[in-house]
C-alpha cells in the first residue's frame, strides 16, 4: 500500500475467503478496495448446467451464488432468472437440486476432468469482468467476496455476497431478502469462514 496507495485488490488464490481477509489485514487498504474473485465464477458455472439443462442460450440467464467459495457456496434458485423468469417456475425441485449440487462441487468436477491441474480460463474471465466494471466505472451488480459491515447481521468478515462494482471498489454491498433456511445456510458459511480466518491468524503470529 506504501507504494500504490490507490490501489484495488482483487484476490483470486484459494481458499479465497480466508486469503482475502488476510490480504486485507496484511495491505493496509481500506475494506472496499479488496475484494475476492469467486461469486462471478461460482455464478457462471450455475448459469452454465442451467442453459445445459434447459436448453437455452446463456446470454438470457442470470444467476446468483452467495456465501464461501467452496462447499458451503449458496446458490440461490429464486434469484436465478432466465430473461426475468425465476428458474424455480421453469424446472422441478429435484431437477434445481441437482444443478445446485453441481455448482457446488463445479471446482472439483474440472480438477477432475483436466487431471494435471485446476480450471483457470473461467477464472481470468471471471476476474476481467470484475476489473472492466472497476476499470470503466461501470456499476455493476456482480456478487464477490466482500467486506460485510452491517450487512446480514455479519462484521469483520470477508464473503461471497452481491456488490455493485465501481472505480472505488465495492461501492455498495445489496443486501438480499433470505428465506430462513437460505439464511441457516449462509450463517453456517459465515461461521465457517470466521473460524478459518481465527485459525489462519494463530499459524501466522
Amino acid at each position: 500500500s506504501a507504494r500504490s496507495p490507490e490501489a484495488i485488490l482483487i484476490v483470486v488464490t484459494n481458499p479465497l475467503d480466508i486469503m482475502t481477509y488476510l490480504a486485507w489485514e496484511s495491505s493496509g487498504l481500506p475494506e472496499h478496495r479488496v475484494m475476492g474473485m469467486a461469486g462471478v465464477l461460482d455464478s457462471a458455472r450455475f448459469q452454465s448446467f442451467i442453459a445445459m439443462e434447459l436448453g437455452i442460450s446463456i446470454k438470457d440467464i442470470n444467476a446468483t451464488v452467495l456465501g464461501s467459495h467452496g462447499d458451503l457456496m449458496l446458490p440461490l434458485p429464486r434469484y436465478s432468472t432466465v430473461n426475468g423468469i425465476p428458474i424455480t417456475e421453469l424446472m422441478d425441485a429435484v431437477t434445481i437440486e441437482r444443478l445446485v449440487q453441481r455448482t457446488c462441487n463445479g471446482g472439483a468436477e474440472v480438477v477432475g476432468l483436466m487431471k494435471t491441474g485446476s480450471a483457470y480460463f473461467a477464472p481470468a474471465s471471471s476476474v476481467s469482468i470484475m476489473i472492466e466494471s472497476i476499470l470503466f466505472n461501470q456499476s455493476r451488480i456482480l456478487p464477490c467476496c466482500a467486506s460485510l459491515q452491517g450487512a446480514y447481521g455479519l462484521n469483520g468478515i470477508f464473503l461471497g455476497v452481491t456488490c455493485r462494482l465501481g472505480c472505488h471498489g465495492v461501492e455498495e454491498v445489496l443486501e438480499l431478502e433470505l428465506t430462513d433456511m437460505e439464511r441457516v445456510a449462509f450463517m453456517e458459511s459465515a461461521e465457517f469462514i470466521q473460524r478459518s480466518i481465527q485459525e489462519a491468524k494463530a499459524i501466522l503470529k
